[in-house]
């Protein structure tokens, strides 16, 4: 079984910071690719960030500037620096892996999800 899991989330005030962190686990292969998604009430998932072998990288235009992804393939660990939070980064924060498992077939895993609020 893989599991992700996801810590960081909580409640910070508008043009504050916060750091996310999600772990894989289990038994696969390897991991191909790392995603953060997020979700708004009344809204559609999006995608937020990924993150290729720790070096390509791609963002929503709405977060440019302000969040950075991550990630340490010794632990199998993305991260997400989220800066400047507006009221509007609030949402369902999702970590998604793109991971082959012990037979090489790639397949996707989700974690649980983690609020984030930003609000005064």
């Amino acid at each position: 079984q893989v599991q992700l899991v996801e810590s960081g989330g909580g409640l910070v005030q508008p043009g504050g910071s916060l750091g996310l962190s999600c772990a894989a686990s289990g038994s696969f292969f390897s991991i191909n690719a790392m995603a953060w998604y997020r979700q708004a009430p009344g809204k559609q998932r999006e995608l937020v960030a990924s993150i290729i072998s720790g070096v390509s990288t791609n963002y929503a235009d709405s977060v440019k500037g302000r969040f950075t992804i991550s990630r340490d393939n010794a632990k199998n660990t993305v991260y997400l620096q989220m800066n400047s939070l507006k009221p509007e980064d609030t949402a369902v924060y999702y970590c998604n892996a793109a991971m082959y498992d012990l037979h090489r077939y790639l397949r996707d895993y989700w974690g649980q999800g983690t609020q984030v609020t930003v609000s005064s």
